[in-house]
């Protein structure tokens, strides 16, 4: 019986000891993102990241694990649109949507932070990102692509991820042609989505 009983508080401290250890690298997590997010809305900021300063694998999977946290910090927002944009496509579409949220970030036109760059538009119903106007629920349903999703804001936030889309601002799928397309200039293919930037710089 004593046996059991000490199993038992073994298996709660170690239980306890893990979940205060993931709330540690979750808030490490997103206090390095705001940091990180900061600096990629500076001009001329294409610098590496020290590696002190970046975001670890273990640390950006701790943020928001269920798919269901508030949409109020860099990596949760830009993972969600990543997933919502582009889940169920290759790696390298979810990685050209990550792009054009960094693209976007503190350029003339656009918000200097990842959420009001995502959320931009809502107050009016006429948002950058359909997914995030469009009625329904925001919560993850696939967790192995939401994990992808994460990892590719990792990389994104710590400016280690190419972008593939030539520094697009926008995209849209390829079997759609959108009346605003043939006021930008195209930059790239990639799988489905065919991305665009400014003509003259300038970007709304």
């Amino acid at each position: 019986m004593r046996f059991i009983w000490i199993a038992t508080c073994l298996a709660f401290t170690l239980l306890a000891g893990h979940a205060v250890a993931t709330e540690q690298e979750k808030k490490q997590a997103e206090n390095k993102a705001e940091i990180l997010e900061q600096k990629a809305a500076e001009k001329g900021a294409d610098v590496p990241v020290p590696k002190s300063e970046a975001i670890t694998t273990s640390e950006v999977q701790a943020v928001d694990p269920a798919g269901t946290a508030p949409m109020d910090d860099a990596i949760t927002c830009l993972a969600r649109s990543i997933y919502w944009e582009a889940k169920g496509r290759e790696t390298a579409e979810m990685e050209a949507v990550a792009s054009v949220v960094m693209n976007r970030l503190g350029h003339e036109g656009f918000p200097d932070t990842v959420c009001a760059v995502v959320k931009q538009g809502s107050e009016t119903k006429a948002c950058q990102f359909s997914w995030w106007c469009d009625g329904r629920s925001d919560q993850v349903k696939e967790d192995d692509e939401y994990t992808v999703a994460k990892e590719i804001a990792r990389k994104a936030l710590n400016k280690t991820l190419k972008d593939a889309t030539l520094g697009a601002m926008y995209f849209r799928d390829r079997t759609v042609k959108p009346d605003w397309a043939s006021k930008y200039i195209k930059t790239a293919d990639i799988g489905r989505f065919r991305f665009y930037k400014p003509k003259n710089g300038d970007a709304k």
